[in-house]
């Protein structure tokens, strides 16, 4: 799983994620394990929009390289610095399943709503109840 490096600041108990490598890839949270947390799917998100708009990603700097980058050194003034994971996206794979009609129908009402298809949607669904039970652990 790759990695880049993260910047969190904290301000009136408001903790405050920035990406130096990713330009506008940005997350808050009112805890720090939650900004933690909400770093790694920001970014593993702001990843996918790159690929999909056919954007290269950037190569992690070196910790050298990001302290000789005065905006880089900057930030990193009152912020603490730590690395953030992402997940690549990998190749779709069709499944065939057997679901009640008005969950189906319910599925395709709130996917609509969050802009997104069926497919995306049950995705997205079946990673957050993956972390949710993987958090109790």
């Amino acid at each position: 799983m790759p990695f880049a490096h993260a910047v969190m600041h904290e301000e009136n108990g408001a903790f405050g994620i920035s990406f130096p490598d990713f330009p506008g890839c940005i997350t808050g949270a009112d805890s720090e394990e939650e900004a933690i947390r909400k770093a790694d799917e920001v970014l593993t998100f702001h990843v996918a929009g790159m690929l999909e708009d056919g954007e290269m990603l950037p190569v992690r700097r070196s910790l050298k390289e990001l302290l000789s980058d005065p905006e880089a050194k900057e930030g990193l003034a009152d912020g603490v610095l730590f690395l953030a994971r992402y997940e690549l996206p990998r190749k779709s794979v069709r499944i065939n399943i057997s679901m009640d009609e008005t969950l189906i129908e319910a599925i395709d009402r709130a996917a609509e709503h969050a802009n997104q298809s069926r497919s995306g949607f049950l995705a997205d669904a079946a990673r957050q109840r993956i972390r949710d039970l993987l958090k109790t652990e």
